[in-house]
């Protein structure tokens, strides 16, 4: 069943691809080097950082908990650490999964209801949960936002460029 999208989903739907665009405008122009070089002293790398949008953020999210997709809650505690991107996958590789599961997801939502609960649940234990699709994309933008700024500091660090001062 196709719900139509109402005009509060349409302008999250926005502002998440507006985040989407900063996460990928943050890292255009890096070497696969620099994207994989962790700057910080926690260790992340930028490609590490998108892997983790798009597995732990943009699939765990809509295809899983909004969707609930058996494959992707299969695939949740088996995947390891999203943060750790294999040496031998390009970093290019990775940025285009996080648009295509961005892509995936954006079906998702327009297949649902703001207001629709959620079909599972990733966290059963905590007291923390999201309960409907609006929930899950006001939940997705701030976190998408806040990495979206992560990215800018790195690239800062590694090239002195700035995403909006620079482009």
């Amino acid at each position: 069943m196709t719900v139509a999208v109402d005009a509060e989903i349409t302008a999250l739907m926005q502002c998440l691809q507006r985040q989407r665009d900063h996460v990928l405008g943050a890292v255009e122009g890096l070497s696969d080097e620099a994207l994989r070089r962790p700057v910080l002293p926690s260790g992340w790398s930028c490609v590490g950082m998108v892997q983790h949008l798009t597995l732990s953020v943009e699939r765990l999210y809509f295809r899983a908990a909004v969707a609930g997709d058996p494959v992707v809650i299969d695939q949740v505690g088996s995947q390891g650490s999203a943060w750790q991107v294999d040496p031998g996958l390009p970093a290019a590789d990775v940025l285009d999964r996080y648009r295509h599961e961005a892509s995936l997801a954006d079906a998702v939502i327009a297949a649902s209801s703001p207001d629709a609960d959620l079909a599972w649940w990733p966290f059963p234990e905590g007291e923390w949960r999201l309960h409907n699709v609006g929930d899950v994309l006001l939940h997705v933008i701030t976190e998408t936002a806040c990495h979206a700024g992560h990215l800018d500091a790195v690239r800062e660090l590694i090239d002195g460029q700035q995403w909006l001062v620079n482009t």
